[in-house]
This record gives structure tokens, C-alpha cells and sequence, in this order.
């Protein structure tokens, strides 16, 4: 059983819909034993760093994410979802993010307005690291990305696959059971799927 956390800050239903084409079993919830007890929890995001984390805080949801990723068991965030997972973000700089991992959330530069931003639409991946949430997948696959912030992480090593878009950008990340991705799965056709499925694999040992 999936746990896709509801914390009032997004639609979820793009993300339910992906995971009940590829038969998995999944749980909306914001409910704190439900998310401790599942196989597998995912985070979805949408909107502003600061309007999440607060809806978070008040929700309860924060301390769920935390004391889930200490019990070992796999956990994905999606697009904010990744972003949540830092100390801060330049969009809301004084608001406090998880602090799972370490790196910067920073605005995607504009190159002087040269450049559109969001980042909305389809981007290729360069994959650092095949197994994961990439076994089984070509190299270079496209995704469908929507944000104007994004991740420089502090280690490397963290990083799973970057895009570029007027700069180099950590698309994911893979550290011990923690896995994230910039770019929204859910709408990326049938590598999105393959991508899901992979991280439901995962929790399934």
C-alpha cells in the first residue's frame, strides 16, 4: 500500500489516477498511522514552497514525513515534493523546509527574459544512476517538467538525473530510501508510468 499524502496544498488526483493504471494500491490521507503503516509514501506538490510547509506544519504531515523516512521504507516526492524535502528555497525565504537533505532551491534564471519561466513541458534526462526509479529505462528519456525553482543539490552523489534549462538542473535524487523528482511522473506518459511502477517495486522489497 502506497500513502500519497494529503496535505491540502495540491490536486492528487493526476498522481491516484497513474498509480491505479499500473494497479497499485494507494491511500490519500494526511492521517499519521496510516502513512506510518504503509509499504511506500509519496509526496505530491503543488504551489508555493510557503503555503505547503504551512499547510504541512498545521496538518501534521511534516512530523509524518520525517518520522516515516527514519523508518527505512521508500518514500517519493514529486516536483514541490522534492523541493519540501530541503532547508529552505529562495521562494520563501523564511520559511523552514523538512531538512532532509542538503542543497540549494534556487530561481531558475531567466538569461535577462530570454528564457520562459516556469520550466513547463517536456525536457530530456541525462540518468546518473540506472537502478532505482530508472531500471529498465533508456537513456535520455523525456519527461514533462512545471517549475521556476529548482535544485542544486550540496552532494553529487545524491543526484540520479539532471536537465538542463538554461542551467544545469538535479532533476532527482536517490539517497539511502529517500527518491524525488523535479519533473511530475504522473504526466509523462509511459516513462512517468515505468517510473512509478519502478518505485513501487521498491516498495515491495
Amino acid at each position: 500500500m502506497i500513502a500519497v499524502i494529503d496535505y491540502g496544498a495540491g490536486n492528487l488526483q493526476s498522481v491516484v489516477k497513474a498509480l491505479k493504471h499500473i494497479d497499485c494500491d494507494c491511500i490519500v490521507t494526511n492521517n499519521k498511522n496510516d502513512i506510518l503503516n504503509s509499504d511506500g509514501a509519496l509526496l505530491p506538490g503543488v504551489g508555493s514552497f510557503g503555503d505547503s510547509m504551512d499547510s504541512m506544519n498545521k496538518t501534521g504531515t511534516s512530523d509524518a514525513v520525517i518520522e516515516f523516512v527514519k523508518t527505512g521504507k521508500p518514500f517519493l516526492g514529486i516536483c514541490l515534493g522534492l523541493q519540501l524535502l530541503f532547508k529552505a528555497s529562495e521562494e520563501s525565504p523564511d520559511v523552514n523546509g523538512l531538512g532532509l537533505l542538503k542543497g540549494s532551491i534556487t530561481r531558475i534564471p531567466s538569461d535577462n527574459g530570454r528564457l520562459k519561466i516556469p520550466h513547463m513541458g517536456w525536457n530530456s534526462l541525462d540518468i546518473r544512476k540506472k537502478d532505482g526509479l530508472y531500471k529498465g529505462i533508456d537513456d535520455n528519456p523525456y519527461v514533462y517538467f512545471v517549475h521556476s525553482y529548482y535544485l542544486k543539490a550540496e552532494d553529487e552523489n545524491i543526484v540520479s538525473a539532471k536537465t538542463y534549462y538554461g542551467t544545469a538542473i538535479d532533476a532527482s535524487v536517490q539517497y539511502k530510501n529517500i527518491f524525488a523528482t523535479q519533473f511530475h511522473p504522473e504526466k509523462s506518459g509511459k516513462v512517468g508510468l515505468k517510473i512509478l511502477n519502478n518505485f513501487v517495486e521498491i516498495t515491495k522489497g
